[in-house]
């Protein structure tokens, strides 16, 4: 029942000397999920930035036009007052 194997023999001066350990193992598929979580991340901000300038525009153009709007209605009744008074 018992494994004579048991754990691999651990390296202690490099566990304790992180700094100092010059050949560093990489995983390389948890490497590659690490780059395309950064590149997907990437990519959201950038489309967030282009759809909150989107959002600024389309409030800067409604309220261009809301203004629009309250000033002709503002001209067309100071019209109507006037033409109301002449007669």
């Amino acid at each position: 029942m018992a494994s004579s194997e048991g754990f691999p023999a651990a390296d202690s001066e490099k566990e304790l000397n992180p700094g100092q350990n010059m050949d560093a193992q990489v995983d390389p598929i948890s490497s590659e999920i690490a780059a395309s979580k950064e590149q997907s991340e990437a990519e959201a901000a950038k489309k967030h930035k282009q759809e909150e300038r989107k959002d600024c525009l389309q409030t800067f153009k409604t309220a261009i036009i809301v203004s629009g709007i309250i000033v002709a209605a503002a001209g067309a009744l100071f019209a109507i007052t006037k033409k109301l008074k002449q007669k």
